[in-house]
């Protein structure tokens, strides 16, 4: 996928839902990983034009494996000459090591959303913006109904009344497979996942049982994700276009 495919369908993202006011400031929470990486080159391109003044920021969470190296993402964002704040957190080692979790991809994600969130507010961001794309959305769809019976995905846009904070999911529109052809095209400096769960998930299942279901129906896809942004989820904010 080329530069200007990719901003074009984050800039209709935004648009589309209302993501961005004028005078922002929107930490990215940066993985090292694929998605995230894209998104923070796209919303730094996208401030240098976009009619709405906004300013971005980077936020990596290191979740304390001890075997990342953060160097490929300082560089990446000098070259994007964008601030980038690393937190140091012993996640990993409590949630694999000391609480041993059977489960412990959520624990994970909730300990690494609260060291993100104070990490924003301390940065002066009033926004987060989430890598999810539009995989992720559907993946989340299908994992909803599966395993809780409800037809659900996160919302594009969600405010947090505790903390003042908007979480916006800015790569909606945009598919993986994109995703990956972007960065192998510019040359984006992608990070392994330190993660030892890393492909064994319920969102792993999730992955390859979407992508089966592409193979046997395709525009099965498409649909699905028509019917999710069609389907009045509770907490999905109006279409403004």
């Amino acid at each position: 996928m080329k530069r200007q495919k990719l901003l074009s369908l984050v800039r209709q993202a935004v648009e589309r839902y209302g993501m961005i006011e004028e005078d922002d400031r929107i930490a990215v929470g940066v993985s090292g990983g694929k998605d995230s990486l894209t998104l923070l080159m796209a919303l730094k391109e996208l401030a240098g034009f976009y009619p709405k003044r906004f300013s971005v920021c980077a936020i990596r969470v290191d979740l304390g494996y001890g075997n990342t190296d953060d160097a490929k993402v300082r560089r990446f964002c000098e070259e994007l000459r964008t601030e980038l704040s690393v937190v140091p957190t012993q996640i990993g080692q409590i949630v694999m090591e000391e609480r041993k979790e059977k489960n412990p991809c959520a624990l994970c994600a909730k300990m690494r959303k609260g060291a993100l969130v104070q990490e924003a507010l301390r940065m002066g961001c009033n926004k987060i913006a989430y890598a999810h794309h539009k995989d992720d959305f559907i993946e989340t769809m299908l994992l909803s109904l599966i395993f809780q019976g409800q037809f659900y995905a996160f919302p594009p846009v969600t405010w947090f009344e505790d903390t003042q904070l908007t979480v916006i999911r800015p790569l909606m529109l945009v598919e993986e497979a994109q995703v990956r052809g972007f960065c192998s095209r510019y040359q984006v400096p992608v990070m392994k996942s330190p993660c030892p769960v890393d492909g064994a998930t319920k969102r792993a299942y999730a992955k390859k049982l979407l992508a089966q279901i592409q193979r046997d129906h395709p525009g099965a896809k498409e649909r699905m994700f028509h019917a999710i942004t069609e389907g009045r989820i509770p907490d999905w904010p109006p279409v403004r276009l």
